[in-house]
């Protein structure tokens, strides 16, 4: 089994409420969170930023500890399927470049939480979705 890390992208809009920014996958065009194979030299946490500007243009804080992982199938280039685990670190947004590496292989677009649990097709995801937002005492 791979292992993967990623981020659950979230911002607070103007009246209070938590998005999640979901990119599509270059292959099936699924919406997906941006997820990447460990980096050398970095942290697992680093390895997931990293993958989020590449994969969809975003910097921002990613908090160190994981809030849990899922399992999905992940396609090859040559058309097998290897399952991967990915472990995933909420990331606060603070930024949205408009250039990155893979602007013009993906899209990228803010859901409301719970729209974009439901976007995803990976069950354990769309939990781990759901669970991503603020309480009231966090900015």
């Amino acid at each position: 089994m791979l292992t993967q890390y990623g981020v659950i992208p979230v911002r607070r809009t103007s009246d209070g409420a938590v998005e999640i920014l979901l990119i599509t996958s270059r292959e099936t065009r699924r919406w997906v969170v941006p997820r990447g194979n460990p980096i050398p030299g970095k942290s697992p946490a680093e390895s997931a930023a990293q993958e989020a500007f590449e994969e969809a243009g975003i910097v921002g804080e990613v908090e160190p500890d994981t809030i849990g992982s899922y399992v999905y199938d992940k396609r090859r280039r040559l058309g097998s399927v290897v399952p991967a685990l990915v472990h995933l670190f909420r990331m606060r947004v603070a930024e949205e470049r408009d250039d990155w590496p893979e602007k013009g292989q993906r899209e990228r677009r803010w859901f409301a939480a719970e729209e974009a649990a439901a976007a995803v097709h990976e069950d354990e995801l769309a939990r781990l979705i759901r669970s991503t937002g603020w309480d009231s005492s966090q900015k």
